[in-house]
Protein backbone atom coordinates (compact mmCIF):
# COMPACT_ATOMS: atom_id res chain seq x y z
CA UNK A 1 0.00 0.00 0.00
CA UNK A 2 3.20 2.21 0.36
CA UNK A 3 4.31 1.85 -3.37
CA UNK A 4 3.43 5.64 -4.05
CA UNK A 5 6.86 7.60 -5.53
CA UNK A 6 6.31 10.07 -2.53
CA UNK A 7 5.73 8.08 0.15
CA UNK A 8 8.75 6.59 -1.11
CA UNK A 9 10.47 9.33 -0.97
CA UNK A 10 9.55 10.07 2.51
CA UNK A 11 10.29 6.24 3.96
CA UNK A 12 13.63 6.90 2.71
CA UNK A 13 14.52 9.88 4.94
CA UNK A 14 13.11 8.09 7.75
CA UNK A 15 15.13 5.71 7.03
CA UNK A 16 17.93 8.35 6.66
CA UNK A 17 16.95 9.87 10.00
CA UNK A 18 17.61 6.38 11.71
CA UNK A 19 21.26 6.20 10.31
CA UNK A 20 21.60 9.53 11.78
CA UNK A 21 20.61 8.36 15.37
CA UNK A 22 17.40 10.40 14.75
CA UNK A 23 14.24 8.18 16.03
CA UNK A 24 11.80 9.43 13.76
CA UNK A 25 8.96 7.64 15.94
CA UNK A 26 10.26 8.92 19.24
CA UNK A 27 8.16 8.97 22.10
CA UNK A 28 9.72 11.21 25.07
CA UNK A 29 8.45 14.72 24.25
CA UNK A 30 8.66 17.15 26.55
CA UNK A 31 6.19 19.80 25.51
CA UNK A 32 5.14 22.05 28.21
CA UNK A 33 2.30 24.32 26.67
CA UNK A 34 -0.31 24.29 23.90
CA UNK A 35 -0.73 26.99 21.06
CA UNK A 36 -3.25 28.16 22.51
CA UNK A 37 -1.67 28.74 25.67
CA UNK A 38 1.38 30.33 24.44
CA UNK A 39 -0.21 32.53 22.60
CA UNK A 40 -2.32 34.18 25.28
CA UNK A 41 0.30 34.13 27.85
CA UNK A 42 2.86 36.10 25.55
CA UNK A 43 -0.16 38.54 24.31
CA UNK A 44 1.35 41.58 25.92
CA UNK A 45 4.51 41.59 23.52
CA UNK A 46 1.92 42.77 20.79
CA UNK A 47 1.87 45.83 22.49
CA UNK A 48 5.18 46.76 22.58
CA UNK A 49 7.42 49.29 21.28
CA UNK A 50 8.44 48.05 18.09
CA UNK A 51 11.92 47.25 19.33
CA UNK A 52 11.18 45.05 22.35
CA UNK A 53 9.07 42.76 20.90
CA UNK A 54 10.54 39.69 22.36
CA UNK A 55 11.47 37.84 25.77
CA UNK A 56 14.51 35.55 25.66
CA UNK A 57 14.30 35.21 29.31
CA UNK A 58 11.08 33.38 28.57
CA UNK A 59 11.10 29.75 27.23
CA UNK A 60 8.82 27.19 25.57
CA UNK A 61 8.31 24.06 24.27
CA UNK A 62 5.78 23.36 21.74
CA UNK A 63 4.85 20.25 19.20
CA UNK A 64 2.44 19.63 16.68
CA UNK A 65 2.12 19.17 13.20
CA UNK A 66 3.83 20.94 10.15
CA UNK A 67 1.26 22.69 8.23
CA UNK A 68 3.13 25.12 6.49
CA UNK A 69 7.14 24.86 5.19
CA UNK A 70 9.33 27.98 3.78
CA UNK A 71 13.03 28.01 3.12
CA UNK A 72 14.73 31.02 2.99
CA UNK A 73 18.53 30.03 3.15
CA UNK A 74 20.27 30.76 6.43
CA UNK A 75 17.04 30.81 7.72
CA UNK A 76 13.22 29.57 7.05
CA UNK A 77 9.55 29.88 8.59
CA UNK A 78 7.19 27.16 9.85
CA UNK A 79 4.12 26.56 11.03
CA UNK A 80 2.83 24.11 13.38
CA UNK A 81 -0.77 23.06 14.91
CA UNK A 82 -2.15 21.14 17.92
CA UNK A 83 -5.51 20.83 18.69
CA UNK A 84 -5.35 24.43 20.21
CA UNK A 85 -4.19 26.48 17.29
CA UNK A 86 -1.11 27.24 14.76
CA UNK A 87 2.10 28.95 15.47
CA UNK A 88 4.24 30.36 13.22
CA UNK A 89 7.77 28.96 13.94
CA UNK A 90 11.02 30.99 12.53
CA UNK A 91 14.18 28.64 12.18
CA UNK A 92 18.00 29.71 11.93
CA UNK A 93 21.13 27.95 10.91
CA UNK A 94 22.72 29.72 13.59
CA UNK A 95 20.41 28.96 16.46
CA UNK A 96 20.49 25.54 15.88
CA UNK A 97 22.96 22.51 16.65
CA UNK A 98 25.77 22.66 14.19
CA UNK A 99 24.61 20.83 10.79
CA UNK A 100 21.27 20.08 11.79
CA UNK A 101 19.49 22.82 10.00
CA UNK A 102 21.21 21.85 6.84
CA UNK A 103 21.55 18.55 7.06
CA UNK A 104 18.22 17.40 8.68
CA UNK A 105 15.65 20.31 8.99
CA UNK A 106 16.36 21.38 5.51
CA UNK A 107 16.27 17.71 3.61
CA UNK A 108 14.43 15.19 5.56
CA UNK A 109 11.91 17.63 7.49
CA UNK A 110 8.28 18.31 5.84
CA UNK A 111 4.96 19.17 5.76
CA UNK A 112 3.03 16.54 7.54
CA UNK A 113 5.65 15.74 10.54
CA UNK A 114 5.30 16.22 13.72
CA UNK A 115 7.73 17.99 16.06
CA UNK A 116 9.06 19.55 19.09
CA UNK A 117 10.69 22.74 18.62
CA UNK A 118 11.83 24.77 21.88
CA UNK A 119 12.53 28.82 22.14
CA UNK A 120 11.14 32.13 23.24
CA UNK A 121 8.65 34.18 22.06
CA UNK A 122 9.17 37.47 19.51
CA UNK A 123 6.80 39.27 17.50
CA UNK A 124 7.59 39.62 13.22
CA UNK A 125 8.13 42.88 11.73
CA UNK A 126 4.27 42.09 10.27
CA UNK A 127 3.12 42.10 13.80
CA UNK A 128 2.75 38.19 14.52
CA UNK A 129 3.49 36.60 17.68
CA UNK A 130 5.74 33.75 16.82
CA UNK A 131 8.55 31.45 18.35
CA UNK A 132 12.09 31.95 17.89
CA UNK A 133 13.81 28.35 17.58
CA UNK A 134 16.71 26.94 19.87
CA UNK A 135 15.70 23.66 18.90
CA UNK A 136 13.62 21.33 16.70
CA UNK A 137 13.27 17.56 17.23
CA UNK A 138 11.29 15.24 15.57
CA UNK A 139 8.03 13.60 17.10
CA UNK A 140 6.70 11.67 14.14
CA UNK A 141 7.77 11.14 10.60
CA UNK A 142 4.95 11.25 8.24
CA UNK A 143 5.05 9.29 5.38
CA UNK A 144 2.26 9.53 3.30
CA UNK A 145 1.87 13.41 2.09
CA UNK A 146 -0.90 15.70 2.96
CA UNK A 147 -3.07 16.63 0.47
CA UNK A 148 -2.25 20.04 -1.21
CA UNK A 149 -2.84 23.20 0.97
CA UNK A 150 -5.09 25.63 -0.98
CA UNK A 151 -7.44 22.82 -2.16
CA UNK A 152 -7.75 20.29 0.84
CA UNK A 153 -9.58 17.41 0.22
CA UNK A 154 -12.29 17.82 -2.40
CA UNK A 155 -13.73 14.07 -2.12
CA UNK A 156 -16.40 14.05 0.46
CA UNK A 157 -16.60 10.67 0.05
CA UNK A 158 -12.98 10.13 1.29
CA UNK A 159 -13.24 13.04 4.10
CA UNK A 160 -15.57 10.39 5.35
CA UNK A 161 -13.75 7.17 4.83
CA UNK A 162 -10.60 9.10 5.99
CA UNK A 163 -11.64 11.07 8.71
CA UNK A 164 -8.31 11.29 10.30
CA UNK A 165 -6.76 13.13 6.97
CA UNK A 166 -10.13 15.34 7.53
CA UNK A 167 -9.50 16.29 10.99
CA UNK A 168 -6.01 16.84 9.84
CA UNK A 169 -6.82 19.29 7.21
CA UNK A 170 -9.90 21.27 8.36
CA UNK A 171 -9.91 22.74 11.77
CA UNK A 172 -13.65 23.73 11.66
CA UNK A 173 -14.31 20.01 11.10
CA UNK A 174 -12.62 19.61 14.67
CA UNK A 175 -14.60 22.77 15.64
CA UNK A 176 -17.93 20.88 14.94
CA UNK A 177 -16.30 17.32 17.32
CA UNK A 178 -15.86 19.82 20.13
CA UNK A 179 -19.25 21.19 20.01
CA UNK A 180 -20.44 17.93 19.96
CA UNK A 181 -18.88 16.46 22.76
CA UNK A 182 -19.68 19.76 25.02
CA UNK A 183 -23.64 19.16 23.85
CA UNK A 184 -23.01 15.84 24.90
CA UNK A 185 -21.71 16.76 28.08
CA UNK A 186 -24.09 19.60 28.67
CA UNK A 187 -27.20 16.87 28.35
CA UNK A 188 -25.85 14.97 30.54
CA UNK A 189 -25.09 17.49 33.54
CA UNK A 190 -28.69 19.32 33.03
CA UNK A 191 -30.34 15.95 33.34
CA UNK A 192 -28.17 14.93 36.48
CA UNK A 193 -29.31 18.44 37.86
CA UNK A 194 -32.45 17.93 37.44
CA UNK A 195 -32.33 14.48 39.97
CA UNK A 196 -32.39 12.37 36.92
CA UNK A 197 -30.43 8.80 37.50
CA UNK A 198 -27.95 7.75 34.20
CA UNK A 199 -28.81 4.29 33.73
CA UNK A 200 -27.32 1.84 31.33
CA UNK A 201 -29.66 -0.49 29.46
CA UNK A 202 -29.22 -3.81 27.43
CA UNK A 203 -27.81 -2.89 23.68
CA UNK A 204 -28.69 -6.49 22.41
CA UNK A 205 -32.55 -7.25 22.95
CA UNK A 206 -34.81 -10.76 22.54
CA UNK A 207 -37.50 -8.26 21.19
CA UNK A 208 -37.11 -5.03 18.77
CA UNK A 209 -39.52 -3.03 20.47
CA UNK A 210 -39.15 0.69 21.60
CA UNK A 211 -39.90 2.04 18.05
CA UNK A 212 -41.60 1.48 14.79
CA UNK A 213 -38.43 0.52 12.97
CA UNK A 214 -36.54 -2.64 10.68
CA UNK A 215 -33.91 -4.15 13.64
CA UNK A 216 -30.14 -5.60 13.00
CA UNK A 217 -30.38 -9.13 13.83
CA UNK A 218 -27.11 -11.20 15.23
CA UNK A 219 -26.66 -14.22 16.57
CA UNK A 220 -25.81 -15.05 20.11
CA UNK A 221 -24.07 -18.24 20.05
CA UNK A 222 -23.99 -19.19 23.88
CA UNK A 223 -27.94 -18.89 24.13
CA UNK A 224 -28.60 -20.42 20.40
CA UNK A 225 -31.14 -17.52 19.69
CA UNK A 226 -31.26 -14.34 17.47
CA UNK A 227 -30.59 -11.23 19.16
CA UNK A 228 -31.60 -7.65 17.84
CA UNK A 229 -29.34 -4.72 18.16
CA UNK A 230 -31.69 -2.23 19.97
CA UNK A 231 -33.86 0.54 18.34
CA UNK A 232 -34.88 2.09 21.54
CA UNK A 233 -33.93 1.57 25.01
CA UNK A 234 -37.28 2.89 26.38
CA UNK A 235 -39.51 -0.45 27.22
CA UNK A 236 -36.23 -1.37 29.59
CA UNK A 237 -36.13 2.21 30.79
CA UNK A 238 -39.88 1.99 31.65
CA UNK A 239 -38.99 -1.11 33.60
CA UNK A 240 -37.02 0.91 35.93
CA UNK A 241 -39.81 3.23 36.83
CA UNK A 242 -42.18 -0.01 37.28
CA UNK A 243 -39.43 -0.90 39.66
CA UNK A 244 -39.51 2.40 41.47
CA UNK A 245 -36.76 4.29 39.84
CA UNK A 246 -38.54 8.09 39.17
CA UNK A 247 -36.25 9.73 36.86
CA UNK A 248 -34.01 7.78 34.75
CA UNK A 249 -32.03 8.31 31.54
CA UNK A 250 -29.30 7.10 28.94
CA UNK A 251 -27.40 8.32 26.55
CA UNK A 252 -27.38 5.83 23.93
CA UNK A 253 -26.46 4.16 20.17
CA UNK A 254 -29.41 3.29 18.50
CA UNK A 255 -29.64 0.28 15.56
CA UNK A 256 -31.88 0.94 12.57
CA UNK A 257 -31.55 -1.35 9.72
CA UNK A 258 -33.24 1.20 7.26
CA UNK A 259 -32.21 3.98 4.65
CA UNK A 260 -29.39 6.24 4.51
CA UNK A 261 -29.85 10.00 3.80
CA UNK A 262 -29.07 13.05 4.83
CA UNK A 263 -30.66 12.99 8.49
CA UNK A 264 -30.56 9.23 9.01
CA UNK A 265 -27.62 7.11 9.62
CA UNK A 266 -27.96 3.06 10.36
CA UNK A 267 -26.56 3.70 14.03
CA UNK A 268 -27.30 7.25 15.99
CA UNK A 269 -27.25 8.53 19.52
CA UNK A 270 -30.00 10.02 21.59
CA UNK A 271 -30.89 10.10 24.78
CA UNK A 272 -34.13 9.23 26.13
CA UNK A 273 -35.51 10.22 29.50
CA UNK A 274 -38.56 8.87 31.88
CA UNK A 275 -40.34 11.06 34.88
CA UNK A 276 -42.55 9.71 36.95
CA UNK A 277 -45.43 11.74 38.24
CA UNK A 278 -45.03 14.06 34.54
CA UNK A 279 -47.03 14.10 31.94
CA UNK A 280 -46.17 15.54 27.96
CA UNK A 281 -47.43 18.76 29.22
CA UNK A 282 -44.21 18.52 31.54
CA UNK A 283 -42.28 18.08 29.36
CA UNK A 284 -42.99 20.13 27.06
CA UNK A 285 -41.48 22.65 29.69
CA UNK A 286 -38.03 20.83 30.77
CA UNK A 287 -37.43 20.79 27.00
CA UNK A 288 -37.50 24.97 26.59
CA UNK A 289 -35.26 24.83 29.82
CA UNK A 290 -32.87 22.12 28.23
CA UNK A 291 -32.28 24.53 25.29
CA UNK A 292 -31.95 27.35 27.60
CA UNK A 293 -29.24 25.69 29.13
CA UNK A 294 -27.49 24.33 26.43
CA UNK A 295 -27.79 27.78 24.28
CA UNK A 296 -26.37 29.31 27.98
CA UNK A 297 -23.40 27.20 28.78
CA UNK A 298 -22.41 27.10 24.79
CA UNK A 299 -22.42 30.93 24.29
CA UNK A 300 -24.09 30.75 21.53
CA UNK A 301 -27.08 33.68 19.80
CA UNK A 302 -30.70 32.08 20.14
CA UNK A 303 -30.68 32.86 16.58
CA UNK A 304 -28.53 30.63 14.27
CA UNK A 305 -28.25 30.27 10.54
CA UNK A 306 -29.07 27.33 8.47
CA UNK A 307 -28.28 26.65 5.07
CA UNK A 308 -30.42 29.98 3.45
CA UNK A 309 -32.91 29.73 6.40
CA UNK A 310 -32.60 31.58 10.58
CA UNK A 311 -33.59 29.60 13.18
CA UNK A 312 -35.02 31.46 16.33
CA UNK A 313 -34.57 28.91 19.43
CA UNK A 314 -36.19 31.55 21.68
CA UNK A 315 -39.74 31.14 19.33
CA UNK A 316 -41.45 27.94 20.83
CA UNK A 317 -44.93 26.92 19.11
CA UNK A 318 -47.15 24.29 19.42
CA UNK A 319 -49.96 22.93 16.67
CA UNK A 320 -51.91 19.78 16.81
CA UNK A 321 -51.18 17.71 14.58
CA UNK A 322 -54.39 17.40 12.77
CA UNK A 323 -55.09 21.09 12.66
CA UNK A 324 -51.36 21.38 11.68
CA UNK A 325 -52.60 20.23 7.95
CA UNK A 326 -55.01 22.93 7.40
CA UNK A 327 -53.48 25.76 9.02
CA UNK A 328 -49.91 25.23 7.99
CA UNK A 329 -50.28 22.26 5.20
CA UNK A 330 -53.15 23.63 3.06
CA UNK A 331 -55.10 20.90 3.38
CA UNK A 332 -58.68 21.16 3.22
CA UNK A 333 -60.55 21.31 6.29
CA UNK A 334 -62.58 18.14 5.10
CA UNK A 335 -60.35 15.63 3.64
CA UNK A 336 -58.07 15.52 7.36
CA UNK A 337 -60.71 13.53 9.45
CA UNK A 338 -61.57 11.50 6.34
CA UNK A 339 -60.01 8.17 5.20
CA UNK A 340 -61.50 8.15 1.43
CA UNK A 341 -60.90 11.83 0.81
CA UNK A 342 -57.24 11.92 1.97
CA UNK A 343 -56.53 9.29 -0.22
CA UNK A 344 -58.05 10.69 -3.27
CA UNK A 345 -56.51 13.91 -2.20
CA UNK A 346 -52.81 12.31 -2.02
CA UNK A 347 -53.41 10.72 -5.37
CA UNK A 348 -54.64 13.63 -7.20
CA UNK A 349 -51.20 15.25 -5.69
CA UNK A 350 -49.48 12.51 -7.52
CA UNK A 351 -48.55 10.94 -4.20
CA UNK A 352 -48.24 7.27 -3.21
CA UNK A 353 -50.15 6.15 -0.97
CA UNK A 354 -51.23 2.95 0.40
CA UNK A 355 -55.08 2.22 0.91
CA UNK A 356 -55.05 -0.23 3.64
CA UNK A 357 -53.64 2.85 5.65
CA UNK A 358 -55.86 3.54 8.85
CA UNK A 359 -56.87 7.12 9.14
CA UNK A 360 -54.37 8.12 11.94
CA UNK A 361 -51.93 6.60 9.23
CA UNK A 362 -53.40 8.76 6.13
CA UNK A 363 -52.95 11.45 9.04
CA UNK A 364 -48.99 10.74 9.52
CA UNK A 365 -49.07 10.96 5.76
CA UNK A 366 -50.39 13.87 4.98
CA UNK A 367 -47.86 15.47 7.81
CA UNK A 368 -44.99 14.15 6.21
CA UNK A 369 -45.72 15.69 2.86
CA UNK A 370 -47.67 18.99 3.23
CA UNK A 371 -46.18 20.06 6.68
CA UNK A 372 -43.17 18.79 8.01
CA UNK A 373 -40.54 20.72 5.57
CA UNK A 374 -42.57 24.26 6.80
CA UNK A 375 -41.81 24.01 10.70
CA UNK A 376 -38.26 26.25 10.99
CA UNK A 377 -38.70 27.84 14.04
CA UNK A 378 -38.79 25.02 17.41
CA UNK A 379 -42.34 23.19 17.35
CA UNK A 380 -44.57 20.98 19.25
CA UNK A 381 -46.44 18.78 17.46
CA UNK A 382 -49.02 17.45 19.25
CA UNK A 383 -52.17 15.18 19.76
CA UNK A 384 -50.84 12.60 17.73
CA UNK A 385 -53.36 9.33 16.44
CA UNK A 386 -53.12 6.42 18.71
CA UNK A 387 -52.72 4.31 15.66
CA UNK A 388 -49.50 5.81 15.03
CA UNK A 389 -48.64 6.00 18.57
CA UNK A 390 -48.59 2.49 20.10
CA UNK A 391 -46.32 3.21 23.68
CA UNK A 392 -48.83 6.81 24.09
CA UNK A 393 -51.59 7.62 26.84
CA UNK A 394 -54.31 7.95 25.45
CA UNK A 395 -56.09 11.48 25.54
CA UNK A 396 -59.01 10.94 28.22
CA UNK A 397 -61.36 13.48 26.64
CA UNK A 398 -60.43 12.33 22.78
CA UNK A 399 -60.10 8.56 22.73
CA UNK A 400 -58.04 8.88 19.06
CA UNK A 401 -55.62 10.93 20.07
CA UNK A 402 -52.66 10.21 22.35
CA UNK A 403 -50.71 12.89 25.08
CA UNK A 404 -47.65 13.05 22.02
CA UNK A 405 -45.73 15.45 21.09
CA UNK A 406 -42.67 15.63 18.88
CA UNK A 407 -40.47 19.15 18.29
CA UNK A 408 -39.54 19.99 15.09
CA UNK A 409 -36.72 22.34 13.54
CA UNK A 410 -35.80 23.24 10.61
CA UNK A 411 -38.27 20.78 9.07
CA UNK A 412 -37.03 17.75 10.91
CA UNK A 413 -38.29 15.89 13.71
CA UNK A 414 -35.42 16.69 16.72
CA UNK A 415 -37.75 14.72 20.00
CA UNK A 416 -40.56 12.47 20.34
CA UNK A 417 -42.01 12.63 23.80
CA UNK A 418 -45.61 11.58 25.06
CA UNK A 419 -47.66 10.85 28.81
CA UNK A 420 -46.51 7.00 28.73
CA UNK A 421 -49.53 4.53 28.39
CA UNK A 422 -49.27 2.22 31.52
CA UNK A 423 -52.64 0.73 31.30
CA UNK A 424 -51.65 -3.07 30.25
CA UNK A 425 -54.72 -4.65 28.84
CA UNK A 426 -54.43 -1.45 26.68
CA UNK A 427 -50.87 -2.18 26.08
CA UNK A 428 -51.72 -5.28 25.03
CA UNK A 429 -54.59 -4.61 22.53
CA UNK A 430 -52.06 -2.04 20.97
CA UNK A 431 -49.11 -4.53 20.90
CA UNK A 432 -51.92 -7.09 18.95
CA UNK A 433 -53.00 -4.10 16.69
CA UNK A 434 -49.37 -4.22 15.53
CA UNK A 435 -48.94 -7.66 15.12
CA UNK A 436 -52.17 -7.39 12.85
CA UNK A 437 -50.01 -4.57 10.66
CA UNK A 438 -47.04 -6.69 10.47
CA UNK A 439 -48.83 -9.63 9.12
CA UNK A 440 -50.31 -7.28 6.66
CA UNK A 441 -46.81 -6.48 5.72
CA UNK A 442 -45.68 -3.23 7.66
CA UNK A 443 -42.12 -4.97 8.69
CA UNK A 444 -41.91 -2.20 10.86
CA UNK A 445 -44.55 -2.37 13.28
CA UNK A 446 -43.77 -2.86 16.86
CA UNK A 447 -43.09 -6.76 17.86
CA UNK A 448 -45.44 -7.94 21.08
CA UNK A 449 -43.46 -7.77 23.73
CA UNK A 450 -45.15 -9.63 26.48
CA UNK A 451 -42.47 -9.00 29.82
CA UNK A 452 -42.95 -5.52 29.03
CA UNK A 453 -46.97 -5.60 29.66
CA UNK A 454 -46.19 -8.08 32.35
CA UNK A 455 -44.48 -5.57 34.07
CA UNK A 456 -47.19 -2.97 33.36
CA UNK A 457 -49.57 -5.30 35.44
CA UNK A 458 -47.73 -4.90 38.53
CA UNK A 459 -48.02 -1.09 38.08
CA UNK A 460 -46.51 1.88 36.52
CA UNK A 461 -46.40 5.03 37.89
CA UNK A 462 -47.92 8.06 35.21
CA UNK A 463 -44.94 8.68 33.86
CA UNK A 464 -43.80 10.77 30.58
CA UNK A 465 -40.86 9.99 28.52
CA UNK A 466 -38.73 11.61 25.69
CA UNK A 467 -36.21 10.85 23.12
CA UNK A 468 -34.07 13.82 21.88
CA UNK A 469 -32.26 12.60 18.87
CA UNK A 470 -28.18 14.12 19.93
CA UNK A 471 -26.87 14.06 16.13
CA UNK A 472 -29.64 16.04 14.42
CA UNK A 473 -29.24 18.45 17.27
CA UNK A 474 -25.95 19.31 16.78
CA UNK A 475 -26.98 19.64 13.04
CA UNK A 476 -28.89 22.72 14.06
CA UNK A 477 -26.22 24.09 16.14
CA UNK A 478 -23.36 24.01 13.92
CA UNK A 479 -25.34 24.32 10.16
CA UNK A 480 -24.20 21.16 8.97
CA UNK A 481 -26.63 19.58 6.59
CA UNK A 482 -25.44 16.17 6.25
CA UNK A 483 -25.61 13.81 9.33
CA UNK A 484 -22.48 12.26 8.30
CA UNK A 485 -20.54 15.39 8.99
CA UNK A 486 -21.67 15.43 12.96
CA UNK A 487 -21.04 11.36 13.05
CA UNK A 488 -16.77 11.25 13.40
CA UNK A 489 -17.42 7.45 11.57
CA UNK A 490 -20.25 7.38 9.63
CA UNK A 491 -21.33 4.67 7.70
CA UNK A 492 -20.16 4.09 4.18
CA UNK A 493 -21.30 2.25 1.45
CA UNK A 494 -18.43 -0.74 0.36
CA UNK A 495 -16.39 -0.13 -2.58
CA UNK A 496 -15.34 -3.56 -4.67
CA UNK A 497 -12.04 -2.25 -5.02
CA UNK A 498 -8.84 -1.53 -2.69
CA UNK A 499 -9.37 2.10 -2.10
CA UNK A 500 -6.68 4.26 -3.25
CA UNK A 501 -5.73 6.03 -0.23
CA UNK A 502 -3.35 8.68 -1.60
CA UNK A 503 -5.27 9.50 -4.63
CA UNK A 504 -6.22 12.58 -3.51
CA UNK A 505 -2.47 13.84 -2.58
CA UNK A 506 0.46 15.32 -4.15
CA UNK A 507 3.71 16.51 -3.38
CA UNK A 508 4.34 20.24 -1.47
Amino acid sequence: MFQNKYIQQRIEKANKLQEMGINPYSNDSNRNTTIEKFLNVNSDLLKRDEDNRRDENRHYIVAGRIKFYRLMGKASFIKIEDESGMLQIYVARDNLAEGFYNNVFKKLIEVGDIVEISGYPFVTGKGELSLHADNVKVLTKAISPLPEKYHGIQDKELRYRQRYLDLIMNSEVRKTFHVRSKVISLTRRFFEDKGFLEVETPMMHPIAGGANAKPFVTYHNALDVDRYLRIAPELYLKRLIVGGFEAVFEINRNFRNEGMDATHNPEFTSIEFYWAYKTYRDLINITKEYFEYLFEHLDLPTRLPYGDLEIDFSDFTEIGLVDSLTKIGGVPADVCNDKEKIIAYLRENKVDVNDKMNLGQLQGELFDEYVEAKLINPTFITDYPVEISPLARRNDEQKNITERFELFIAGKEIANAFSELNDPLDQLSRFEGQMDAKDAGDDEAHEMDRDFVNALSYGMAPTAGQGIGMDRLVMMLTNQHSIRDVLLFPAMKPINEEIDLHSDEEEK
